[in-house]
């Protein structure tokens, strides 16, 4: 992972467009106020919402259709924000047509849809990022940061669980697997320490109710995964649940290091707890304030990590969601572009920790065997 410099001195501006306008919606403020980016374009199938927005913010470009998009050769980059099933051959064809590629969480639903994306990529030399929010979430900045400094010491264990009831969602959600919607749990636990997964076991839980079940093809409430991170001695384990699990919502992760020890608040709107070794018992847990990270990020965007409601943006909230990592997702991109490198993470990374989930449930199925990731993730 890297941290581009808060300021910078180019001049070149990208011209983005915005494909899904849904959640999509909050992060074209944030495009708009960055030095580096110029919104050129957006795209939505709803003609009458893709006018709504374009006239409140301004974008004069607007496609119906996602083929005529690819066509403007006006356009840099896309920043997909679509529906799951589409997330896949949204960003293949953007590729193919010479786009740069941002695209929400995940990358796919099968292996072979990452190693198509992953292989694009290797062609084209265009870059490919997915928009993974929680290892720019300030939590995770805050024990990235402390990690690399040595604080935690070295990383002993982590755990992480994403429960979140999705009736009254869009309906795709009934037709989706627990384990592939994970790399909100995947991605902190193998990017605090820049791994890849090696292999996962994963057993499934309890049941979901019959029309779940018939509509996903899956009848576990639950799937709890354990992943061998390669070439270190560290292990992880993961749990998801969608539907009939009683849970507040939770993205959570924890990590025990031999110094100090973080733990995710189990209400939200709680403070953290940071565990310390070798102090007296009492004194070794202490709730903990996870502070803001704007600092990284231009001072144009800086107001995107907190939540802003604008009355004169139809009054959706703009860049707070996922603990403040909207604007650095956005900058990261930008800067790699600018720099020429890949951004963090790249395809072979964002198909690893997409495949974890996928090569999960395929254990799972097969009652907890080990399933090891794709050659083509590891690279």
């Amino acid at each position: 992972m890297t941290h581009p410099s808060s300021e910078s001195s180019h001049e070149r501006q990208f011209r983005v467009a915005l494909v899904g306008l849904g959640f999509g919606a909050e992060f074209l403020p944030i495009y708009q106020d960055h030095p580096n980016a110029n919104v050129t374009a957006i795209c939505r199938r709803d003609e009458n919402e893709l006018n709504k927005l374009g006239d409140a913010l301004g974008v004069s470009r607007r496609y119906p259709k996602y083929e005529d998009l690819l066509s403007d050769s006006q356009i840099d980059l896309v920043h997909i924000n679509s529906p799951i099933g589409d997330h896949a051959w949204m960003s293949i064809e953007a590729l193919k047509a010479g786009k740069h590629v941002l695209c929400t969480v995940p990358m796919a639903t099968t292996i072979d849809e990452c190693r198509q994306i992953c292989e694009v990529v290797e062609e084209t030399e265009l870059k490919y990022m997915m928009a993974e929010t929680v290892v720019y979430s300030r939590e995770f900045l805050f024990l990235k940061e402390m990690y690399e400094n040595g604080e935690l010491g070295d990383i002993q264990y982590m755990q992480a669980s994403h429960p979140q009831d999705m009736d009254g969602w869009p309906d795709y959600w009934e037709r989706m697997v627990p384990m592939h919607y994970a790399t909100h749990v995947v991605s902190p636990v193998l990017g605090i320490v820049n791994g890849r997964a090696e292999y996962v076991t994963c057993l499934g839980s309890g049941s979901v109710r019959d029309d779940i079940r018939e509509k996903s093809g899956c009848s576990f409430a639950v799937e709890s995964c354990h992943v061998k991170v390669a070439d270190r001695d560290v292990a992880a384990h993961l749990w998801r649940a969608l539907y009939d699990t009683a849970r507040q919502y939770r993205e959570s992760f924890d990590v025990y290091g031999s110094k100090k020890s973080f733990e995710w608040t189990l209400i939200e709107g709680e403070e953290h707890v940071l565990h310390t070794a070798k102090k007296p018992e009492p004194q070794i847990p202490q709730r903990v304030i996870v502070p803001d990270f704007a600092h990284l990020l231009p001072e144009p965007i800086r107001k995107f990590t907190q939540t802003i409601e604008d009355a004169d943006h139809l009054s959706f909230i703009q860049g707070g969601g996922h603990g403040g990592s909207h604007p650095h997702m956005v900058h990261e991109f930008l800067s790699a572009l600018l720099e020429g490198r890949d951004p963090w993470p790249n395809a072979t990374t964002s198909a690893n920790w997409t495949c974890v989930g996928i090569c999960a449930h395929q254990s799972a199925l097969k009652g907890g065997e080990i399933v090891h990731l794709p050659e083509f993730t590891l690279k």
